[in-house]
């Protein structure tokens, strides 16, 4: 498994010592180190739709598996030290702080319930998509996801023609709309816990967000139009959730969300230069403080919360629970690819590397849109988006400034192509099995694929030419 790293470890031990004091040798390890992750992503991707039963009993054992096939290889080839401190340092400084934000915004949503009905016509639908477009990235996509998608569906639920509005939602509330922070969408978090500003994403994303959000809301609303006119000769169905005054429960909840965006600004203003070392790892005050405000307030909303708003929601923990396991096991299996993309040239990846860069040696921007993009189609867009981040420097500081525009590449190809497949991102499925427990006749796998073929992928051609050519 180790392949060639394993015997540079055996027969040269100041290759060993030089991974322990500085972290593991990338310009020495071997593609067959990214073997588990390519495996771990595979999984997760064909996991569902190919042995869904399981998977279901299953998933954590098979994660688990991965990140043994990783952690087993690091000690033997460079140490058990090297190994601990490399992965440690992945789950203390970035997964337990992502973890942590996606278990209360995931927590402190669910207590918030849309009730009553409205009827959904076209208007009413784009209205419906543009607040959850603009909600997702306060509450994050999954959140905004969550709260919206049953409302939308109780809207819709007496027009035969109405797996479209789902498609849609999937695109704008559930990928698009979470491009603006770093609460909107999970692989904008990993680029803020690596060092980019809160606002950033705020300032560089929000033409590309306005021309993608707004071309696709447009045929949405086209779409709408001709099949609700068809809809006006068919034969009526009975509503089976006749309109009712709108009003929005579990308001409590509301400065809890506040809450949380306020201790992650104040992690990101406040920096008193203090530190703790857990085994080598050094951990930061001002993150610490962050992360335990942020999961005080998740178990306040719990507290705060009526059952019966959860209950009405459908509120339960195993959307949550699959993802802290799936992506311990990602935070995992990433580490040796990270260090292997941090060699640039001189690593296993150099081929990847020349793809994305232009002749003159300038990071080509309209490549990294469309690898990012193309990868987080299918494979989870938050470790594409780190995979692609560290092959661009990996250093925040050069990132916002001289390398700006491949950033925003890189941010936009994550978040906006996470809408092309159900699998891209993780609202995605959930939204997808919510309405197909609801009664809608949504398309399979290939089916969504011909609509974000048709619908997405012409609006990402022109954005791509106008941002990043």
């Amino acid at each position: 498994m180790a392949g060639a790293a394993i015997a540079v470890a055996m027969l040269f031990p100041a290759q060993a010592l030089a991974a322990e004091e500085h972290g593991l040798p990338g310009a020495v390890m071997s593609l067959w180190w990214a073997l588990p992750f390519a495996g771990l992503l595979l999984s997760i991707a064909t996991g569902p739709l190919l042995f869904h039963h399981v998977w279901e009993h299953h998933y954590g054992k098979i994660a688990a598996l991965w990140a043994a096939l990783v952690i087993v290889p690091l000690a033997l080839a460079f140490g058990v030290p090297s190994a601990t401190e490399a992965v440690l340092h992945a789950l203390l400084t970035e997964y337990m702080s992502f973890i942590i934000l996606l278990f209360a915004l995931f927590t402190i949503s669910g207590g918030i319930l849309v009730a009553g009905n409205i009827h959904g016509t076209p208007l009413v639908n784009a209205g419906l998509l543009l607040v959850g477009a603009l909600l997702a990235s306060v509450i994050g996509t999954t959140g905004a996801s969550m709260i919206l998608i049953r409302p939308i569906l109780r809207a819709n639920d007496n027009r035969p023609f109405n797996a479209h509005v789902v498609i849609f939602f999937i695109f704008l509330v559930s990928n698009i709309g979470g491009s603006l922070t770093p609460l909107g969408d999970p692989p904008l978090f990993v680029g803020f816990l690596r060092g980019i500003d809160f606002f950033w994403t705020t300032a560089n994303l929000w033409r590309e967000t306005l021309f993608v959000g707004g071309v696709v809301l447009a045929v949405f609303l086209g779409i709408d139009i001709v099949l609700h006119r068809r809809e006006a000769g068919a034969p009526k169905i009975k509503d089976p959730t006749p309109d009712t005054k709108v009003r929005l429960r579990g308001l409590a909840n509301l400065p809890l969300l506040a809450g949380v965006i306020g201790a992650i600004l104040l992690s990101a203003a406040w920096k008193p230069g203090v530190s703790f070392s857990v085994l080598g790892v050094s951990l930061e005050l001002q993150n610490l403080a962050r992360d335990a405000i942020i999961l005080a307030l998740a178990f306040l909303s719990l507290a705060v919360s009526y059952k019966s708003h959860r209950e009405a929601n459908g509120f339960n923990w195993g959307p949550i629970a699959e993802v802290a396991k799936l992506f311990a096991s990602i935070f995992i299996c990433i580490v040796p690819v990270v260090a292997i993309l941090r060699a640039g040239h001189d690593g296993a990846l150099a081929t990847l590397v020349a793809l994305v860069t232009s002749p003159s040696g300038a990071p080509s921007d309209i490549a990294y849109f469309w690898l990012t993009g193309a990868l987080s189609s299918f494979l989870d867009n938050a470790p594409t988006y780190l995979v692609f981040f560290e092959l661009a420097g990996g250093d925040p500081r050069h990132l916002m400034t001289e390398f700006a525009s491949t950033l925003a590449a890189i941010s936009a190809g994550a978040v906006f192509m996470g809408a092309n497949t159900y699998i891209g991102n993780a609202p995605n499925f959930m939204v997808y099995a919510i309405a197909r427990h609801r009664g809608v006749r949504m398309p399979g796998f290939f089916g969504y694929m011909a609509w974000s073929g048709l619908v997405l992928i012409p609006t990402f051609l022109i954005a791509g030419f106008l941002f990043f050519g």
